[in-house]
């Protein structure tokens, strides 16, 4: 038995990441929609570095701490918003913010 392959990497990416996506389109919940979008983010991640691995260079490893950055900025700024409409609606269902629109 030859172990973990990338290939096995490739597809548990792929897995977290459809996984990810049905849990934006599926749910109403405003945290359950920004975890659902750091699963797709570390499905990426998981790919960049299986990809770095395959081709035997650091630049999947560069993508992936971008990939961080980018993650842990929208985690703050998205946790800002649900605490402000969580404070102006005491909900966080998502039907809800869609009144809000003028």
């Amino acid at each position: 038995m030859s172990g973990i392959t990338p290939e096995h990497y490739f597809v548990l990416s792929a897995i977290l990441f459809v996984i990810g996506a049905f849990g934006v389109i599926a749910r109403k919940n405003l945290i359950i929609i920004l975890m659902s979008l750091e699963l797709m983010l570390n499905a990426g991640n998981l790919a960049f570095i299986a990809f770095s691995r395959v081709h035997g260079n650091m630049t999947g490893h560069i993508f992936m701490i971008m990939s961080i950055t980018v993650a842990a900025a929208e985690v703050a700024v998205g946790l800002a918003l649900v605490v402000a409409v969580y404070s102006h609606k005491d909900s966080l269902d998502v039907d809800i913010l869609r009144m809000l629109k003028g």
